[in-house]
């Protein structure tokens, strides 16, 4: 069979899938905006680009759709261009949160789209005013948040079927929606994010000398920003080293804009809340490690003696699956994201996100007796090879999707029922 893959940055979520379809003798092709396109076994890798600009004067409410609707024109102009070429896709795989999926099926009536469900978007019920700190309530806030989703109901409206990581992402879509969604997660490699008792992290620049057992606090954001939490976990930092003097805390994370909302005018996230509590912590043993490549990433992990995964209600990053299946004891806020994986007082331990004492105090107690948080590593890591490993669950779940929408058959994996969060336990 033909199958196309369309997305803004190639590979993104289909770094896996996209290659082992290739492996199982399919013909594969991808569309993408990336400047840089990830090479991928068997995948021919089509860069496109847009048409043109977006318009002067356009209403702010409606200026994220044109940019969608021009990313839309652009995929399918470069979807025709292929068809020219004699591929003409059985099934189609798109992200459509940045308009590219719009109009796919405009182009090939009788392919089965499937698209990459990630984030419906809401004016309250997930991370858009759940922050009372940078809350931006109103008429405008709430109504462009509306407008938002313009792109992704026409592409739902297109859509043959859907795809979600989790039950609690795809719960924030419209009701007649979520019935032809599937939720199989992106998958973590478990080989490679394993525990390892004999782990040992040194960070020469850094004059650490780390290794498993030792008091490492861990914390890890693609970007330091308050979306993730950054915030709340500075604000612990204070109680934290002073309960625990020999705890070193490793920050992970970059400087640029992320998520939510920009940090003021000349400034990162990082600067503001660590100006907040830099007169109150051993900065000697708070270490900003930047960005890392993935290898460092791994052994952070594997010597942390409590990793801390705060969120607002928003996707679930990647992080706090690796970290479970390594073996980590995981900290997370109680946010729904996060309670569908970290079960309180079982496979890890759950705060209020707003709470950075609560936080502090459930940190130094987890450091003050590991033995006890030993069988909820053990949990994690049991749990994270049952539900989310790469290649014994996920991987092999999102190949029977999509050679049946192939098929034209209904998927035969079963769709769960709507996320409910679970009830709110107390430390």
């Amino acid at each position: 069979m033909n199958i196309l893959f369309v997305h803004q940055s190639f590979p993104g979520q289909y770094r896996h899938l996209a290659p082992a379809l290739a492996a199982r003798g399919h013909q594969v092709a991808a569309l993408t905006m990336g400047a840089k396109p990830a090479a991928q076994p068997g995948v021919n890798v089509v860069r496109y680009t847009v048409r043109r600009g977006n318009a002067p004067g356009m209403h702010p409410w409606a200026a994220e759709f044109e940019t969608k609707v021009l990313r839309g024109e652009s995929a399918a102009f470069a979807s025709l261009k292929l068809g020219t070429e004699g591929f003409k896709p059985d099934v189609i795989c798109a992200h459509p949160g940045w308009g590219e999926a719009l109009f796919l099926k405009d182009v090939w009536p009788d392919a089965r789209l499937l698209t990459y469900c990630e984030f419906y978007y809401r004016a309250y019920g997930a991370d858009m005013n759940f922050d009372p700190e940078f809350a931006t309530p109103g008429t405008g806030a709430d109504a462009r948040i509306r407008a938002k989703n313009a792109g992704n109901l026409l592409s739902l409206e297109a859509t043959d079927w859907g795809i979600s990581p989790t039950h609690w992402q795809r719960s924030l879509f419209p009701e007649w929606a979520q019935s032809r969604i599937s939720v199989i997660h992106d998958g973590i490699d478990t080989s490679l994010a394993r525990p390892d008792p004999r782990a040992r992290l040194q960070l020469e620049e850094f004059g650490l000398d780390l290794r498993h057992g030792d008091e490492v606090v861990t914390f890890v954001n693609r970007n330091l920003e308050p979306q993730r939490g950054c915030h709340v976990f500075m604000r612990a930092l204070p109680e934290l080293l002073r309960r625990r003097p020999k705890a070193q805390v490793l920050i992970v994370g970059g400087d640029k804009q992320g998520y939510g909302a920009p940090p003021p005018a000349g400034r990162t996230w990082k600067e503001v809340f660590l100006d907040e509590v830099r007169a109150d912590i051993d900065l000697a043993r708070v270490h900003f490690l930047g960005t890392v490549p993935y290898p460092v990433f791994l052994r952070l992990l594997q010597v942390s003696a409590a990793h801390v995964y705060l969120t607002y209600p928003f996707v679930l990053s990647w992080s706090a699956l690796e970290a479970m299946s390594s073996g980590c004891l995981v900290i997370g806020s109680r946010t729904g994201p996060v309670e569908e994986v970290i079960d309180d007082g079982r496979n890890g331990l759950l705060v209020d996100f707003f709470d950075p004492q609560a936080l502090a105090c459930t940190i130094a107690d987890a450091l003050a007796d590991p033995g006890a948080c030993l069988p909820l590593r053990e949990r994690a890591r049991a749990d994270a090879l049952a539900k989310y490993d790469l290649h014994g669950v996920c991987l092999p779940r999102q190949v029977a999707l999509v050679e049946a929408l192939a098929e034209q058959v209904p998927p035969a994996l079963p769709v769960a029922a709507p996320f409910q969060t679970p009830g709110v336990t107390t430390c």
